[in-house]
């Protein structure tokens, strides 16, 4: 065992979710594919190899937004084993990298109605115990806490990795 907390692996979580169809598909078949892609992403950025524990997915009613809009699929995603120290500029790289995927699957920050509907949504939780307040990104997340299509998949996830077989 490590006689400092400093070389404990680290650990964090994303959640998932879409409500509308992407170019992969309805929003089961996106969860889907984004899935492997997060994978890689995170080993990408973290230059070396994670494991990642899914919940299983989720399908919740919208929380704010239009209230004829469809209801999601969410889920949860932790990566542990991490021995990246948790640090600011790394936060907001992996950010922007999520940013991206979002992109890849059609969804549009610029445009898009708040709480409305998504073809994809990747919300960055925590990253182990940083604290870290900045006009794009708050760890952990601000509203983590008052979100039940989060927490129970965050729960989930904590119990082991769910298979989301087509």
């Amino acid at each position: 065992m490590s006689a400092s907390l400093a070389d404990q692996p680290r650990c964090l979580a994303v959640a998932l979710g879409a409500n509308l169809p992407s170019p992969a598909g309805d929003p089961r078949q996106t969860l889907v594919m984004v899935r492997p892609r997060l994978e890689q992403l995170f080993r990408d950025w973290a230059c070396e190899p994670a494991r990642c524990r899914w919940s299983p997915l989720f399908d919740t009613a919208p929380v704010g937004g239009p209230i004829d809009q469809p209801s999601y699929l969410n889920a949860v995603v932790l990566v542990d084993g991490l021995q990246r120290q948790p640090q600011q500029d790394a936060a907001l790289a992996l950010l922007q990298s999520l940013h991206q995927l979002e992109r890849e699957y059609g969804r549009d920050r610029a445009t898009e109605q708040r709480w409305g509907p998504r073809t994809l949504d990747l919300d960055f939780l925590f990253w182990d115990e940083l604290r870290f307040d900045h006009p794009h990104l708050v760890l952990p997340h601000p509203r983590l806490h008052l979100r039940s299509f989060v927490l129970e998949p965050l729960l989930a996830a904590m119990q082991g990795s769910a298979d989301w077989s087509l």
